[in-house]
């Protein structure tokens, strides 16, 4: 019953290691061993004719802290195995020791996962028999001193195993003055540390040294519309923010030369146009009126229709070619009715020979800072 009991104290007094486990490594361990031991009682002594056998199979299983990487304590309880002896009246005889110890260890690391260690402790240890064979009962305790050494192998960053040797002095039984013994075990132990290595922090990146070529705010990395006028107001992506005002615009387009009596516009003329459709498509709510006007020469009623056929043919070109819908266009010809300079000289004539285009509706303005 006081085995039993010793063994559910010390496994008991093991739980709070398992409950501190952390996420870095710890200096909280648990473990067991299992080995042989082999007594040595005193077979020179007359009250002894012959040794027996022992029962060596020995175990134990322990706590430990450890202080630092090198140096720790451990509290274990421990059952050495039994020893069988013949007496001097020819009875067989056995006694086996077990008990708490408690005890400090030292260890120095070797190569890769290999370490030694060294401890020195004591056995709180109970003598007995079994009371067989006829013998009378007897069971004795004391203090019995220890010392070990250890080889090591870290099977992981937390398991451990180890060859041990032990050896125990003075395993005595002072109450009937029978026995002196010593004690020397060797097996094998495996560890549990609990936790797990604390990584060493990575390195903080070193920040890239963003760019802004255009000083909108908005990284080069980061910019879908790098040219963007630095005093206007951008979004998130660098372009410009738009806002929609009700306004007019007028565009003239300028001298347009025709054929003689035709309406076809030329080749060199288109780039003016192009650029009223790239307005048009920019600003997709505006309309624009196309109005044609002729210079003061010939018949005016015939100016007046010629002037009409030359801007309807604006009007077709800017639907059919540059895809502005129809319902945005309208054209009209005034003829020399509104002449923008006056006079029957050259320059005159050819400053009145033009298509304006006038330009209504909400247009897109820039948003500024």
């Amino acid at each position: 019953m006081m085995n039993n009991t010793l063994k559910a104290v010390l496994l008991t007094s093991m739980l709070p290691f398992a409950a501190n486990a952390a996420q870095e490594l710890t200096p909280w361990y648990v473990g067991g061993g299992l080995g042989i031991n082999n007594y040595e009682p005193n077979c020179d002594e007359k009250t002894m004719k012959q040794c027996g056998e022992d029962e060596p199979y020995a175990w134990d299983v322990l706590g430990g802290y450890l202080f630092n990487d090198y140096f720790g304590i451990e509290l274990g309880y421990r059952d050495l195995g039994r020893a069988e002896w013949t007496d001097y009246s020819n009875k067989l005889n056995d006694a086996g020791a077990k008990g708490i110890t408690l005890g400090l260890v030292a260890f120095w690391p070797l190569f890769d996962k290999f370490s030694l260690s060294a401890e020195a402790g004591a056995m709180n240890y109970l003598l007995s028999n079994k009371k067989q064979w006829g013998s009378e009962y007897y069971s004795d305790s004391g203090i019995a001193p220890f010392v070990g050494v250890g080889l090591g192998y870290n099977i992981t960053e937390n398991l451990k195993l180890s060859a041990k040797y032990r050896r125990y002095e003075n395993l005595d039984e002072n109450e009937w003055n029978t026995l002196e013994m010593e004690s020397n075990y060797y097996g094998l132990e495996l560890t549990w540390r609990f936790g797990r290595y604390k990584s060493d922090p990575a390195p903080a990146p070193v920040a890239a040294v963003e760019t802004d070529a255009d000083n909108d705010g908005v990284a080069d990395t980061q910019d879908q519309c790098p040219d963007t006028p630095s005093t206007h107001k951008v979004d998130a992506m660098g372009c410009t923010v738009y806002e929609y005002v009700d306004g007019k615009r007028d565009i003239n387009l300028g001298h347009i030369n025709f054929e003689n009596n035709s309406d076809t516009i030329t080749d060199e003329h288109h780039e003016d146009l192009e650029k009223l459709a790239k307005y048009m498509n920019e600003n997709d709510k505006v309309v624009v009126h196309l109005a044609g006007h002729a210079s003061n020469v010939g018949n005016p009623d015939y100016n007046m229709k010629l002037s009409e056929r030359r801007a309807q043919a604006v009007a077709k070109l800017m639907v059919n070619q540059y895809g502005i819908s129809a319902d945005r266009v309208s054209a009209k010809g005034y003829g020399i009715t509104q002449p923008v300079m006056e006079g029957n000289t050259p320059e005159a004539h050819r400053a009145n020979r033009r298509i304006e285009a006038h330009i209504t509706g909400p247009m897109k303005q820039a948003v500024l800072k």
